[in-house]
């Protein structure tokens, strides 16, 4: 069966305690190596762990396993960062929507690869937001809202390849069927003209990112 939302606690840097309240009581939660203590220290109730364990202590693993998780071990040297092998796992039951909760700061190739994993078609099937520290983070593919406040910036960025017919609603610099290019930073420092904005794309996907937008 399907999920409504499966949430994602990834290692590193611990996520804001206020996370806890973005997590939806009961929604299935799957941690990322370190993210089984975080999400311990967030009061969440862990459904599956996955990951090398190199930074879970082995006392959280062997609390986790006795309380009922489901813990997927991976050897150390692997293809994939914790992260991503948690976003599969997570993937894997289908939700409509993915929630991550991570920390700022920390080694910056894990933050970019993390940002950038988002954005995999692998997880196209499920609408993907992320709170990294006090910033809010949304893959826009095709139609997406969120809500913001007047004056509050928000970034809108390409991934791997040109995000093309770009239309934007209750932004203050609005786009109408424009592109922007990987690598460009014109879709940085939007602005919210209203409560809520929306952003259509027709071909490719964006992150827009609302820096301070953890309130």
């Amino acid at each position: 069966m399907s999920e409504e939302i499966v949430v994602v606690v990834s290692g590193g840097e611990p996520p804001d305690i206020r996370a806890a309240l973005a997590a939806p009581l009961g929604a299935p939660v799957v941690a990322a190596d370190k993210g089984l203590e975080h999400a311990l220290a967030l009061g969440l109730e862990v459904t599956v762990a996955v990951g090398d364990f190199d930074s879970a202590s082995p006392e959280a693993v062997a609390v986790a396993e006795a309380a009922g998780t489901r813990v997927e071990r991976h050897p150390h040297e692997k293809d994939a960062t914790d992260l991503e092998l948690a976003l599969d796992v997570a993937a894997a039951m289908g939700p409509r929507r993915i929630l991550v909760l991570a920390g700022d700061g920390g080694r910056l190739d894990h933050q970019l690869a993390a940002l950038l994993l988002l954005g995999s078609d692998r997880y196209a099937g499920s609408h993907v937001d992320a709170l990294v520290g006090r910033a809010r983070v949304h893959v826009v593919r095709g139609v997406r809202s969120f809500d913001g406040v007047p004056g509050e910036l928000v970034t809108l960025l390409a991934l791997q390849s040109p995000a093309e017919g770009v239309t934007t609603e209750g932004l203050t610099y609005a786009l109408r069927g424009e592109t922007l290019a990987a690598g460009s930073s014109r879709g940085v420092s939007n602005v919210f003209a209203a409560e809520s904005a929306t952003v259509s794309v027709e071909r490719g996907e964006l992150l827009a990112i609302v820096p301070e937008g953890f309130r």
